[in-house]
């Protein structure tokens, strides 16, 4: 056993290392920073030049092909970073020289000039790309040889992501909604900065663990994928025997993500500045069209040869993976609107003016909100404050300064949203409530796929696109009486809470499902390939999420707004059906594998 990973067990927080409390921490802040950031992004994109906190006012489809593209990308870097802490940096320096390169972001955009904010949108693709791989590989590092205590600390783990999420969003919003945009994109950067300081200050705590590069690369989970029968491994090893990448295959990835990326950058290019990079066409389609196209089939040809020389039970496994991947595009295209469309709604189209006994009722939720969870992550602080402080001290009191700012501007918020009668809701605030119900509902899921009555890895697809069709459906409904083409409307944001209540059950039932099935099903040579292949199915679910957002004003002005969600209510139903329908299929193609 390795030495490093006994002493790190020796100082328990909550029955689990002090060190994943600093990772906890570290990806609390990063994600604190980074949801903050992506709420503002259409918010101040789209607010009119004319206002008490003037925008850019640009048009909701260049603000939306920009986010998309943004999005996008936050999925492809990671491959190369961690391809790159892998062979050079190792994983802590890869956290360190991400978190460095994001605070440089996040200052570049508070700065709220043209360069300055593609350069900041730059430098947080970059260094997403150096961090998010490579925090989860320190946890994997961390608990080799202890697999059991795994599914709990990676619980913990996403603890933090979903506490980030939630506080950065509220705060950030708030100050950039109310003080002005460079104060909600300074906040981020300021908090990412706290979290880089403190994990590079936490380094004695990890010995060697993730300070330099292993032979093997590892997409860290939340469940153990390294128990295989004999006769599975062994029917890997004969599998990656029989399939090496040829150079066919070499020349199929550059060509198909050569086009691909052209295809990103020049989608807001011609929109936004008017250039174009594929400045031809053949009939009806586009460059930028044909280049797309184009890179699809070349990448549907290298999946097929590729698939086609295994043997006939790692053929069909990795067919069912390639479905799932399918769907997993359909999902993300629809569920992340939630920082698109869905937060236009909340703005423009939502009564967030609260009078008499609903705002009352609003303040006292808003004040639990806010204090219980951060009272509770303040008593983790402690816990991991008294283990670690002789180890570790200065990074304790960074985070300590960290946190003293954040209950300092919550105080300051719920002053501010408590005085007086009325209560005036922040367009932001609504992004909190998908951490919200992920923290209080995981459990209750948890307990749901740990039981007898745990669905297929199908009928959890098929549950999780209804659910998210399902949200739609009541947005669909809730705007059934705004006019056509209608700018701005007063919907009861009811509507809204329980679309977001819907959309959090069906990223419960769908998310944690592929990433866990994609490491069981695939061949331990193409393992990285195939994780490359599913966040590239991401990306291009948040590049369609991008596109079909952007259609919201063409949509609302030809037919109704009401017509614009329909069609996410239909599209990922039917969708679903299928998926459900598929099951018996899907089952047959995994071979036995749950």
């Amino acid at each position: 056993m390795n030495t490093d990973i006994e002493n790190l067990f020796k100082d328990r927080v909550l029955g689990h290392p002090a060190g994943l409390f600093v990772l906890f921490f570290t990806e609390m802040w990063e994600r604190f920073s980074f949801y903050g950031m992506r709420i503002l992004l259409v918010l101040f994109l789209t607010a009119p030049l004319v206002s008490d906190n003037p925008g850019w006012d640009w048009p909701r489809e260049h603000a939306l092909s920009l986010i998309g593209t943004y999005a996008s990308l936050l999925y492809l870097t990671p491959i190369i970073g961690g391809y790159i802490a892998d062979k050079f940096t190792g994983y802590r320096w890869a956290v360190v020289i991400g978190c460095l390169i994001m605070t440089l972001g996040h200052a570049s955009m508070a700065l709220e000039t043209t360069a300055s904010f593609y350069l900041g949108l730059a430098l947080l693709i970059i260094g997403t790309g150096f961090f998010k791989p490579n925090i989860t590989s320190i946890i994997s590092e961390m608990y080799k040889g202890k697999e059991s205590k795994k599914d709990g600390a990676y619980t913990i783990f996403y603890m933090g992501v979903n506490a980030g999420a939630f506080f950065g969003m509220m705060l950030c919003g708030y100050l950039a909604e109310n003080f002005g945009w460079s104060w909600g994109f300074g906040l981020a950067g300021i908090f990412m900065m706290f979290g880089m300081l403190q994990f590079w200050l936490a380094g004695p705590l990890f010995g060697s663990i993730g300070a330099k590069p292993t032979k093997t690369y590892e997409v860290e989970l939340p469940q153990n994928i390294n128990e295989e029968s004999p006769s599975l491994v062994e029917e890997k090893e004969a599998a990656e025997k029989l399939n090496p990448f040829t150079m066919f295959d070499k020349i199929l990835i550059v060509l198909s993500s050569v086009g691909g990326l052209l295809y990103l950058f020049n989608d807001p290019l011609e929109k936004i500045e008017n250039i174009n990079l594929l400045p031809f066409e053949v009939g009806s389609l586009s460059g930028s069209n044909i280049v797309v196209l184009g890179a699809l089939v070349l990448f549907l040809i290298l999946l097929i040869t590729r698939v086609s020389r295994y043997i006939p039970v790692v053929r069909d496994r990795i067919i069912a993976v390639a479905i799932f991947g399918l769907f997993t595009v359909f999902f993300f295209a629809a569920f992340e609107q939630s920082l698109g469309s869905m937060t236009l709604f909340a703005r423009d189209y939502t009564n967030r003016e609260l009078l008499g006994n609903s705002a009352v009722i609003f303040k006292i939720v808003d004040a639990l909100l806010t204090t219980v969870p951060l009272i509770i992550i303040t008593w983790v602080l402690y816990l991991l404050f008294k283990k670690t402080y002789s180890r570790i001290g200065i990074s304790n009191i960074v985070l300590a300064i960290a946190f003293i700012g954040v209950w300092g501007l919550v105080m300051y918020r719920l002053y501010d949203k408590l005085s007086g009668d009325a209560a005036q809701i922040d367009a932001s605030w609504f992004g909190i409530l998908n951490s919200f119900f992920i923290i209080t509902l995981a459990p209750l899921f948890s307990k749901w796929w740990e039981s007898k009555y745990n669905p297929s890895a199908a009928m959890k697809y098929g549950l999780g696109l209804i659910l998210l069709g399902l949200g739609f459906a009541v947005l669909a409904f809730g705007t059934a009486d705004i006019p056509q083409g209608a700018k701005t409307a007063s919907v009861s944001m009811i509507f809204l809470i329980l679309a977001y209540l819907l959309h959090t059950m069906g990223e419960l039932c769908l998310s944690p499902v592929g990433l866990s099935y994609l490491s069981k099903l695939v061949p331990a040579r193409m393992i990285g390939f195939m994780f490359g292949i599913w966040y590239l199915a991401i990306a291009i679910g948040q590049k369609a999420a991008g596109t079909t957002g952007g259609m919201i004003d063409k949509i609302s002005e030809q037919y109704s707004l009401s017509t614009f969600f329909l069609i996410f209510t239909l599209v990922p139903i039917a969708v679903g059906t299928i998926s459900i329908l598929l099951n018996p299929v899907l089952k047959k193609l995994m071979h036995g594998v749950r």
